[in-house]
C-alpha cells in the first residue's frame, strides 16, 4: 500500500508542475530484486489511486532483469537470483549492480 502511495505523491506532484488532469496510463520498470508483490501492487494501485489524476489509469509493469559484475571474467551479467553463478564462465565471485530498483518510467496523460 505504501508503494502505491507513494507513487499518488509523485503523480500528484507532477499534474501540478505539468498542468495535466488526467493519467490513462502509468510504466514502471520493476526490478527482479525489488521484492515487489505485483498483485498486490495492482490492487492497491486500484485502491490509491481513486479521487486522483491516475484514478482509471493502466497500470503497466516492466521486469528489468537482476545484474552483476563478475569478478573472475570481469563482465556484467543478467543473473535469475543473487546466488546464482556468473552465466558466462561460472565463477561465483559476483557483485550485484541492478535489479532492487523500482521506478516510474512514464505516464501517458491527458
Amino acid at each position: 500500500m505504501s508503494l502505491a502511495e507513494g507513487i499518488r505523491e509523485i503523480v500528484l506532484d507532477q499534474a501540478r508542475q505539468h498542468g495535466f488532469a488526467r493519467v490513462t496510463c502509468l510504466r514502471l520498470e520493476i526490478g527482479r530484486f525489488a521484492g515487489v508483490e505485483k498483485p498486490a501492487l495492482e490492487f492497491a494501485f486500484d485502491v490509491v489511486m481513486r479521487g486522483s489524476p491516475a484514478e482509471g489509469a493502466r497500470l503497466e509493469m516492466l521486469d528489468l532483469p537482476g545484474r552483476a559484475l563478475c569478478f573472475d571474467c570481469e563482465t556484467t551479467v543478467e543473473i535469475d537470483s543473487r546466488l546464482s553463478p556468473c552465466p558466462r564462465c561460472g565463477g561465483g565471485r559476483l557483485l550485484p549492480e541492478g535489479g532492487d530498483e523500482m521506478r516510474i518510467k512514464d505516464m501517458e496523460v491527458a
